[in-house]
């Protein structure tokens, strides 16, 4: 008996051992902040007129600028002669403790961080504040013009700027913000990725980058909230005689995947700078459109959502060098390779890269249209810390191309639209691998907020 109640306060003694070593570990999971997360997806409402944006030669430029005020929203370029696809702003806002997220993604040809500026004051009218925003154009030579700020960038392909356009641009991103935040609830995270060869072509004659990859996000049940997508393909399917708005193949792809899943489907480009589609055409496109769908369905099938609660977000910002149109690069080999024509501040000297951790994986920002290999250089750079790593291209501003000093010094057209000498591609990569090191050892997200 006296040996019974011995091994019994033993058997109690471990328990409450075992019980006290345990409690922090369930101590701290308990004090993690939960991940909440919503989606929406709101159509672009462009004023009639609204020329496109993309490509600045005939026939989308107009023969002579419309000095007589013919057009109320077009100058240099034609007004569009209608919408083949629905223009769309989708957004996915994340939440644990005081970190918030906001990510839009919007069928823009790129971003102007004007945008940003306006944005962010009208969200701050609302009571809504955003550790982290990203805002990603699909890349699409389709998309509306007359939305940007810059002259240059207005007159090269976008159109001066008509502040009707630009005010429907940011009524849909504040609206798509609104309506993931209202939607916000309980979310697991999980990421997926798959390949997808053949629907593209360098423009450089080297490897590219097969991999599509998918963050899925999922109520606690499994119920979808939002796919957010990205692979590195240029929006140029239709091609410039198209004269019709359209998010081109991302659209399409994404717009399956939303049939399928019942939820939206944020589109992100990648490195994208040497890429082009492998076919043109609407027959075309709709092939390679359900191509994507396909991949993203295998990869978010793949991905494990999980109640995986880190969530964090840090801002860099990326220097650059002067910008100077390379002349030697435009024309061929035959010209000096010192002379240039300096852009002056037409163009900007910085810009914002953001990297978010979601869950085991992460996303980083690229201002600008980055060469294949040092997209992958980044994925590389981070592979270490996290199970996957997206390069968000095009994504809070846009400098233009970025490349090797391989693609760089080869005449051609996209090494004349890079305009950041030998270095800026090197740069961009190196500002990202750094915020992503730096996301690495941030502090997870604490509760309150």
């Amino acid at each position: 008996m006296r040996e019974e109640r011995r091994l019994a306060a033993l058997a109690m003694a471990v328990t409450l051992a075992s019980g006290l070593a345990a409690s922090p570990a369930r101590a701290a999971e308990h004090e993690r902040p939960a991940l909440a997360g919503g989606a929406g997806s709101v159509e672009v409402a462009l004023p009639p007129g609204t020329p496109l944006g993309g490509y600045g030669a005939f026939p989308r430029r107009a023969w002579a600028p419309d000095v007589l005020d013919r057009w109320p929203h077009a100058f240099w370029m034609r007004p569009a002669a209608g919408l083949r696809d629905p223009i769309r702003a989708r957004a996915l806002v994340l939440a644990a403790g005081e970190v918030r997220l906001l990510w839009l993604a919007v069928d823009l040809v790129g971003v102007d961080p004007s945008l940003l500026v306006d944005l962010r004051a009208r969200l701050a009218r609302q009571g809504r504040g955003y550790t982290g925003l990203i805002v990603s154009a699909s890349h699409t030579h389709s998309g509306p013009g007359a939305y940007s700020g810059s002259e240059l960038l207005g007159f090269v392909a976008l159109d001066r700027l008509a502040p009707a356009v630009r005010a429907s641009v940011l009524d849909a991103l504040e609206a798509a913000a609104g309506t993931a935040a209202a939607a916000a609830g309980p979310a697991h995270v999980g990421w997926g990725r798959t390949e997808v060869d053949g629907v593209t072509r360098s423009r450089l004659r080297a490897p590219l980058d097969p991999e599509l990859l998918v963050l899925k996000v999922t109520r606690p049940d499994g119920a979808p909230v939002a796919a957010v997508w990205s692979y590195a393909i240029h929006g140029t399917m239709l091609g410039p005689r198209n004269a019709l708005l359209s998010g081109d193949v991302m659209a399409a792809a994404s717009l399956a995947i939303e049939r399928r899943l019942g939820v939206p489907a944020l589109f992100v480009n990648g490195a994208v700078g040497d890429v082009s589609p492998a076919g043109h055409g609407a027959a075309a496109m709709a092939q390679i459109g359900d191509r994507l769908a396909e991949g993203a369905r295998r990869a978010w099938e793949a991905a494990k959502a999980q109640a995986d609660h880190r969530l964090a977000v840090v801002v860099r910002r990326l220097r650059l060098p002067p910008p100077a149109l390379r002349l030697r690069n435009c024309l061929g080999v035959a010209v000096p390779r010192a002379l240039a024509i300096p852009v002056g501040d037409a163009l900007p000297r910085a810009a914002e890269v953001v990297a978010a951790r979601i869950g085991p994986g992460a996303v980083v920002t690229v201002p600008g249209e980055l060469e294949t290999r040092l997209g992958r250089e980044i994925k590389a750079a981070g592979a270490g810390a996290f199970a996957s790593v997206m390069v968000a291209g095009l994504s809070n501003d846009y400098v233009g191309y970025l490349l090797t000093r391989e693609g760089y010094a080869r005449p051609s057209y996209v090494s004349c639209s890079s305009v950041y000498g030998a270095r800026g591609g090197e740069l961009a990569r190196d500002a990202a691998g750094r915020a992503l090191a730096d996301l690495a050892g941030a502090a997870p997200a604490r509760p309150g907020g």
